[in-house]
Formats: structure tokens, C-alpha cells, sequence
């Protein structure tokens, strides 16, 4: 396997992975969310060629990839197998922006779990976007850079993110959540202290695989816009009002569109609730709005699993203030807010129920939040 490190290397950088505090599949709805970056992510060390090929090496796999910029003319070319296809696919949205580019080594490192729901594809894709744009010396402000990232996931890799994850492992800062508004993409640090409110996060990876390329994330996607059609306006995020979503039974599978509607409908209210709690630094209330949203997606959005729902109904028991599922689900990790100390026993207490039941271990960690891409010392790959 490859060392993290290249001979001569011209720089490392670091995107993370990124936890969603609340507000789920309400970003591709024009609405809103509220996500805060990890500690933990994708690592990339980045050397100049003087030719046009690209190579990409991981230190998870024996076998590498490579490119030429060349291959990455034309509207969308056929785009590399696996996960080589995410940087790959930064330099085809590169290309696209007309921007000058140069041929690159980059090896990538990642002590973020695949898979979780930690968005780890858009850390790979925001990772290698800070590592090219600054040897390139390409002028793109943090929004341009998310924006790039997206383009890749999207429209190169064909994952139907919406902007969140992307946005998340890009322009968040320390210390905070950051609340993003998907219409105008408007954002604000809000203040997520969880040691001064005597508080802390557990994640808590289920270890359910889940890809939203292979999931029914685009179902549901579908769906909502398919409701929003029927109610007449752009997205759901212009329903502010539940009840005016029972013009919905009208319409075929009227009854599905109107649940699916509605988690969207609350959660976006709820996203703005605990904004605003975070203002007034009043963080363990927030717990009764994590509650109501896992609620909403076991029962009208229907992504959670059995795994998921027991890791949630285990940490509230076991004395979590309020836990949810995070992340576009059918997997993936859960979060519980916790009185400081309680984590480590929290999370064992779900590992036993996980047992008892005959599910695999899950993994954990506690989060605080950190700071969004960015060059690591240019002399070290720690």
C-alpha cells in the first residue's frame, strides 16, 4: 500500500467529513440545514508534474489510477470506476470552469468511516479541490470551491447530493454549526459550544452500509418534487403551513407524497428552532427537536432501519437528552446529545443491544466541531 506522504511533496491539505445537526433531505427542497464539520476526514499529499497526467493513489488500496487532462474534455466523459471517479471528476469541473490546470500526483489518506453517512465522497472531492486550486493558483473563493465539488458529485460521479455535505466540509468554522440556506445559499456560523452547556455529541456508526448512489435517496428526491408540483410553488421549502399539504391526497399516491412532504415541511422549521436556540446558547433544548426528527424520518420518510431505530431508542433510554439518525439514511451513523460523561457508557449500552439482537458492533466517537478544508503545514503530513 502507499505511504501517506510523496517524495518532494508540494503541500498537504485536509477536507472533513462533516455530522448534520439537523435538517435532513431539506437541502435539495431549497431549504435549510444544519451541519457542522469533523475532526475527522481526507487527508491529500500534492506534487506538481511537468506533464498533463494525473495519477491518484490511496493508502487503503494496492492499485492506484491515472488520467491524462486530455481525458477530461467534452461534456461528461465516462467517468472512472470506484472512488477514483471523485477527484477525477474535480478536474473534469475544473476543466468545465475553463480554468488552467497542470498534472498532479495526489495521494489521499482517510480516518473517516465509509459509508457512515459522514460524507465522506464530498470530504474526497472538497480535499482535492483545495489541494488544486491552490498549486494551480486558480482564484476560487470557498463557495466556488463547494460549488466545484458538488459539480463533480453530481454531475460527474452521478450522486444526486444536494449541496449540503459539499458546503459543509468547506466553509465550516470551528466551534460552530453552519446554517445553510440551499435557495440563496446564504450561510451563518452559529455557535455550538458543547462543553460550556456541560454537553457531548456522540456519533455512533452503525456499520450499515449504505450509498446514496444505490439507495432510494433519488425516490425520495423524487417524490418531493413531485409534491411540490402538485402544491404549485418551486420547492417544498415554500410550505410553511402542514395543513396546506392535504391538497396532496388529491393526487395519485397522494398519501405518500403528503408524508414525504411533511417531514420536509417540519424539518425545515425545526432546523430554524434550533438555530435559534444556539444563538441564545440554550444547546440541551435543542434535544426534544432531535427526537421529533428521527421520528419524522422513520415514519413519513421512511430511510431509517432496524439498526438505526434500536441505536436510537437505546440512547434515549440510556439517558441521551435526544438522538437522531444523520445523514441521507438506510444507515449510517446516529447522533445523541448527551450530559458530559455519559457518551462512553451511552454508546456501550447500544453496542449490547446490538448484541443482544444479533447486529454487528458499532463504532463511536464524540464530536465537537472543527474547521472546514484547508492546507496542513506544508512541511509535515501529520
Amino acid at each position: 500500500m502507499p505511504t501517506f506522504d510523496l517524495p518532494a511533496a508540494d503541500g498537504h491539505w485536509f477536507a472533513p467529513g462533516r455530522v448534520n445537526l439537523i435538517g435532513e433531505h431539506t437541502d435539495y427542497n431549497d431549504g435549510f440545514v444544519l451541519p457542522f464539520a469533523l475532526p475527522l476526514g481526507i487527508r491529500v499529499a500534492a506534487r506538481l508534474r511537468d506533464d498533463d497526467r494525473v495519477t491518484f493513489a490511496s493508502t487503503s488500496e494496492a492499485d492506484g489510477a491515472h488520467l491524462t487532462l486530455a481525458d477530461l474534455g467534452g461534456p461528461v466523459p465516462d467517468t472512472f470506476p470506484g472512488w477514483y471517479a471523485y477527484p477525477a471528476g474535480v478536474l473534469w469541473a475544473l476543466r468545465q470552469q475553463d480554468l488552467p490546470l497542470r498534472g498532479l500526483d495526489l495521494v489521499f489518506d482517510s480516518n473517516l468511516p465509509v459509508g457512515a453517512g459522514l460524507s465522506s465522497s464530498a470530504a474526497i472531492c472538497c480535499a482535492t479541490v483545495a489541494a488544486v486550486a491552490d498549486l494551480c493558483e486558480l482564484d476560487l473563493a470557498p463557495m466556488q470551491r463547494a460549488q466545484t465539488a458538488r459539480q463533480a458529485e453530481n454531475d460527474y460521479v452521478g450522486a444526486p447530493t444536494g449541496f449540503m455535505d459539499q458546503a459543509a466540509s468547506t466553509l465550516c468554522t470551528a466551534g460552530h454549526a453552519l446554517l445553510l440556506d440551499c435557495r440563496d445559499l446564504g450561510t451563518e456560523q452559529v455557535p455550538l459550544d458543547l462543553p460550556a452547556a456541560d454537553l457531548e455529541l456522540l456519533v455512533l456508526d452503525t456499520r450499515t452500509p449504505h450509498s446514496l448512489v444505490d439507495s432510494a435517496y433519488a425516490e425520495r428526491r423524487r417524490s418531493c418534487e413531485q409534491a411540490a408540483a402538485a402544491l404549485g410553488v418551486p420547492a417544498l421549502r415554500d410550505i410553511t403551513d402542514v395543513t396546506a399539504l392535504a391538497a396532496l391526497t388529491d393526487q395519485p399516491d397522494g398519501d405518500l407524497l403528503l408524508r414525504r412532504a411533511r417531514h420536509v415541511v417540519t424539518e425545515n422549521a425545526r432546523v430554524l428552532a434550533v438555530a435559534d436556540l444556539l444563538r441564545a446558547g440554550r444547546v440541551a433544548e435543542i434535544a426534544p427537536a432531535l427526537d421529533a426528527s428521527h421520528a419524522s424520518m422513520r415514519d413519513d420518510f421512511e430511510i431509517t432501519v432496524p439498526t438505526v431505530d434500536l441505536a436510537v431508542e437505546t440512547a434515549r433510554s440510556a439517558g441521551a437528552l435526544g438522538a437522531r439518525m444523520t445523514g441521507g439514511g438506510f444507515g449510517g451513523c446516529i447522533i445523541a446529545l448527551c450530559p458530559t460523561g455519559r457518551a462512553e457508557p451511552i454508546a456501550r449500552q447500544i453496542a449490547a443491544a446490538f448484541a443482544t439482537n444479533g447486529f454487528g458492533a458499532p463504532e463511536w466517537f464524540t464530536a465537537e466541531p472543527a474547521a472546514g478544508a484547508h492546507r496542513l503545514d506544508n512541511d509535515s503530513a501529520s
